[in-house]
């Protein structure tokens, strides 16, 4: 240790007796050194290694920088201290390789400067070989359209239940983002059939056409919106659907009623008067809302028979509980208005005859 520590001590004296110029001579040349042995030396050894990078880069111009992330970013052993550095760079030349290829950088690190840095590094981040939930939940609320694009491609992205809603609430009005996140196989059914209620029909062309292996699938919640959407008044209904339809006739719900108790701040009170009208727990929409699944609540609300200026009142009163930002409210506004209502009562269909312990959490 005192042999390092003296060797550190002798190395700020020539960094401070050096030029920049001869400083980044210096540091490319350790750099060059280390991604040579790095399969060979010691984790002491390697810590060393980054204390003197982290010196030698200390106010050094945006070009080396850049070049040494280059260099250390695919490196299975690199530093760990100056690829946190490097990472946080605010210019995005130096951080981005780092970002789109070390593995070195933890869940925690990637989470912080997803929720902290600027939109070319999330849409580097979105470019990584693996992205857990946690970092996908960020990048898909924070991210623009083109890190929510790159983002719901990515094939090693993983997302949450509320990244998921989050995706499908963007989605409305977006043709190419909603046929991206229509594509992947491991969307939750349920939301799955909101997005397709919800898209053109050219999303469901495509969706079809570049995702063969899900067709079944697809066809299947087709038939279920199309089958709702053309059912006539006089047509035979499931069991399911008449209890559904008795439970609006025995618990009248109107939107006079329900503004009533927004405006009262009756959060428990307005969830629990849907959750019977729609003849699914009250835990679920809580739950929907405390994950910030707002597409579910929606769903629920159209069901109920909702105007949009009452779930506009229901969203602000959630928004004490769950804060949301005006364009996620926005967003939500816009997929209700597109929501079928009989489209909504087959989602909710879906909830009522799926076990609670099957429910996601």
């Amino acid at each position: 240790m005192t042999a390092q520590l003296n060797l550190i001590n002798e190395l700020k004296r020539a960094i401070a007796a050096n030029s920049l110029e001869r400083r980044a001579e210096m540091l490319l040349h350790v750099t060059d050194l280390f991604v040579t042995e790095s399969a060979r030396i010691s984790d002491e050894e390697i810590s060393l290694v980054d204390d003197v990078i982290v010196l030698l880069a200390t106010d050094i111009e945006i070009s080396v920088r850049a070049l040494l992330a280059q260099r250390l970013a695919p490196i299975a052993r690199a530093p760990i201290n100056i690829l946190r550095q490097l990472a946080t760079d605010d210019e995005i030349r130096v951080a981005s390789p780092v970002l789109i290829q070390s593995e070195r950088l933890d869940e925690a690190t990637l989470v912080q400067i997803a929720r902290a840095k600027s939109q070319g590094h999330l849409f580097a981040i979105s470019q990584r070989k693996t992205l857990n939930e946690n970092v996908t939940d960020v990048l898909v609320e924070r991210g623009n359209r083109h890190v929510a694009m790159n983002t719901a491609k990515n094939p090693g992205a993983r997302f949450s239940r509320r990244g998921f809603s989050r995706l499908v609430a963007r989605s409305n009005g977006d043709d190419a983002l909603a046929t991206c996140v229509g594509a992947r196989n491991d969307i939750p059914y349920d939301l799955f059939l909101t997005l397709i209620a919800t898209a053109s029909e050219m999303v469901r062309t495509k969706l079809i056409a570049e995702a063969p292996h899900a067709k079944q699938e697809i066809e299947r919640a087709l038939t279920t919106v199309t089958n709702a959407l053309h059912r006539s008044a006089g047509s035979q209904k499931s069991v399911a659907n008449d209890t559904l339809t008795r439970s609006h006739d025995d618990n009248p719900l109107n939107d006079g009623a329900m503004v009533r108790l927004a405006n009262a701040g009756k959060f428990q009170e307005a969830i629990a008067t849907i959750a019977s009208v729609c003849r699914v727990p009250s835990s679920l929409i809580e739950r929907a809302i405390s994950q910030e699944q707002w597409q579910t609540l929606l769903v629920f609300a159209k069901a109920a028979n909702l105007s949009r200026a009452t779930v506009k009142d229901l969203l602000a009163l959630c928004g004490r509980q769950r804060p949301a930002s005006p364009d996620v409210l926005e967003q939500c506004l816009a997929s209700f208005d597109r929501l079928n209502p009989q489209t909504a009562r087959q989602i909710t269909e879906f909830y009522r005859m799926r076990p609670e312990k099957a429910r996601p959490s």
